[in-house]
């Protein structure tokens, strides 16, 4: 198993499957490609799963498992992000490679702003994007530069454990829910006795997680935490719905007061087949993004703002961001348009930036040489 594995991430691998009665599969550039031509017994999947158990409790418990997350490493190869689950009365194992080395936003092609963002002293800011989106690599960059370049005790509430961070100029904390602390609700209130500057929490799951986040956001803390939506505007109308309606008009109030950031993320093929990059939507809580906030009829206006705060702010759409790597040379057209917030925006968007260079190489004389 260990060599199909280590193969698997010499070829790129993301993810790792491993089902009963299936071959082992890898997804590759995003694709879910076989490794093997020998599909795995039931009794093979479980003594896989045993193997990739930490915890001899839970091992002797298996047979009771029906989802399970853990994390597990090869020595010289990877991490793993582990999830045990039951399909058809055996199992399956899903694991996420994580890459040894602590990522730089520079490697994940994140946009500058980051560095500011990450050097905020209080507040919240939030990732965002679609299970497998990268959300991860960008909070282990955020906690490197700070470990690079700043003083802070650092909490991570995390599950399981992804990234290992060592100390350099940072304390840096990392607790495993269900080994470490008993919930995300008890990790997030003790962390708030435990002399942090910066909190970060794996997944804002629930109203109460929220709740206590934005309380410590209020008192002086930067918190750092993930949401699955797919943009900055989706991610307010979510938070603002966890809670009843009798309290969303105060939870507006105090997201428009502790909001610092959203970075919005989406996976896409490179253009020469080598892997995927990074789109980033990057919302900045300006004066005009905290209207939005707290006035829900305006909320549509909030991409706009974005989009004109790109010089001042260092904020991009997704459809700028895609513009970019399309004019890069880095994702086809088509994939970009698809992956677009307005196809139809992007599109004439694209039109007129041709338009434009195409003026403008007539101009100079280029277009005439081309066409001469």
């Amino acid at each position: 198993m260990e060599k199909i594995i280590q193969a698997a991430i010499e070829r790129g691998a993301s993810d790792l499957h491993i089902k009963a009665g299936d071959v082992f599969r890898a997804r590759i550039n995003g694709q879910l490609v076989p490794l093997t031509k020998q599909r795995l017994t039931p009794e093979q999947t479980r003594a896989i799963a045993l193997q990739l158990i930490a915890s001899e409790r839970d091992r002797a418990r298996i047979d009771e498992i029906h989802d399970f997350d853990t994390s597990w490493g090869i020595p010289g190869v990877g991490r793993f992000r582990v999830n045990l689950l039951r399909q058809r009365g055996s199992f399956m194992i899903v694991m996420r490679v994580i890459p040894i080395e602590i990522p730089t936003f520079e490697q994940l092609g994140l946009p500058g702003v980051l560095a500011d963002i990450a050097s905020l002293e209080r507040g919240l800011v939030l990732v965002t994007g679609a299970t497998g989106s990268g959300k991860s690599s960008t909070q282990a960059s955020m906690l490197g530069f700070m470990n690079q370049h700043m003083r802070r005790h650092i909490v991570t509430l995390e599950n399981p454990i992804e990234f290992l961070h060592s100390d350099i100029n940072c304390s840096i904390t990392q607790r495993e829910v269900g080994l470490d602390t008993e919930s995300f609700r008890d990790g997030l209130r003790a962390a708030l006795r435990q002399d942090p500057d910066v909190i970060l929490i794996g997944e804002m799951r629930d109203t109460e997680s929220i709740d206590i986040a934005l309380k410590a956001a209020e008192t002086g803390h930067l918190v750092i935490s993930t949401v699955h939506t797919r943009d900055a505007a989706s991610t307010i109308s979510r938070l603002v719905a966890t809670f009843p309606p009798a309290e969303q008009q105060m939870v507006r109030i105090r997201l428009a007061e502790s909001l610092q950031a959203i970075v919005s993320q989406r996976l896409l093929p490179r253009l020469d087949g080598n892997g995927r990059v990074l789109a980033a939507e990057v919302m900045v809580a300006t004066g005009a993004i905290q209207d939005c906030i707290m006035d829900h009829q305006r909320l549509g206006e909030m991409r706009e703002h974005i989009a004109d705060g790109r010089t001042t702010y260092g904020m991009q759409t997704f459809d700028q961001a895609l513009m970019e790597l399309v004019r890069a040379g880095r994702v086809d057209y088509a994939v970009a348009k698809a992956a677009a917030t307005s196809p139809s925006d992007f599109e004439l968007q694209v039109n007129m930036l041709s338009g434009r260079e195409d003026e403008g190489m007539m101009r100079t004389g280029t277009m005439t040489d081309m066409i001469y």
